[in-house]
C-alpha cells in the first residue's frame, strides 16, 4: 500500500514522503496513528502543491535576507549610540542585541531579530565596531556600529 507520511517516521520514512509499506502496518499503525495517510491521487496532488507553495515561500524568505543584508552592508546605515563613558574608558550602559535591533528599527526602519544577532558579550567599549547577524540559514550579514562618548 502507498502512504504520505505526514511525520518522521524512524526507519521508515520523513515527512512528505510517499512510500510503499505493507498494507496491515499502514492500516492498524501508521494511518491508525495519524502519521500516514493513504497515497490517493488527490492526496499526491495536496502534497505537490503544499510542497510548491513551502520552496516559494522559502525563496521569498532568503530574498528578504539578502536585501536586508544589502541594507545593513551600505556605509551610510552605520548605527549610531551615544553613551556615557566612564573614566576607565567602558561605557556605563552596555549595547545588547535588544538595544542593536531596536536601533536598527528606529534609525533605518530595519527589521531585525534580536536572537539573530550575533553577540558574544554586551558591548562596553566606544568606537566603530562590527557586529555579525545571521539573517538566514544561507545568508550572513554585520552591521556597522558607531558608539560615541556623550561628553564629546
Amino acid at each position: 500500500m502507498k502512504v504520505i507520511f505526514l511525520q518522521d517516521v524512524k526507519g521508515k520514512g520523513k515527512k512528505g514522503e510517499i512510500k510503499e509499506v505493507p498494507s496491515g502496518y499502514a492500516q492498524n499503525f501508521l494511518i491508525k496513528k495519524n502519521l500516514a495517510k493513504e497515497a490517493t491521487n488527490q492526496a499526491i496532488g495536496e502534497l505537490k502543491g503544499k510542497q510548491k507553495s513551502e520552496e516559494k515561500h522559502a525563496a521569498e524568505l532568503l530574498a528578504e535576507a539578502k536585501y536586508v543584508k544589502e541594507q545593513l552592508e551600505k556605509e551610510e546605515n552605520r548605527l549610531q549610540f551615544t553613551e556615557k563613558v566612564g573614566p576607565d574608558g567602558r561605557t556605563f550602559g552596555s549595547i545588547t542585541a535588544k538595544k542593536i535591533a531596536e536601533g536598527l528599527q528606529k534609525q533605518f526602519g530595519i527589521n531585525v531579530d534580536k536572537r539573530h544577532i550575533e553577540l558574544e558579550h554586551p558591548i562596553r567599549a566606544i568606537g566603530l565596531i562590527e557586529v555579525p547577524v545571521k539573517l538566514h540559514k544561507e545568508v550572513s550579514a554585520k552591521i556597522k556600529l558607531n558608539i560615541k562618548n556623550s561628553a564629546e
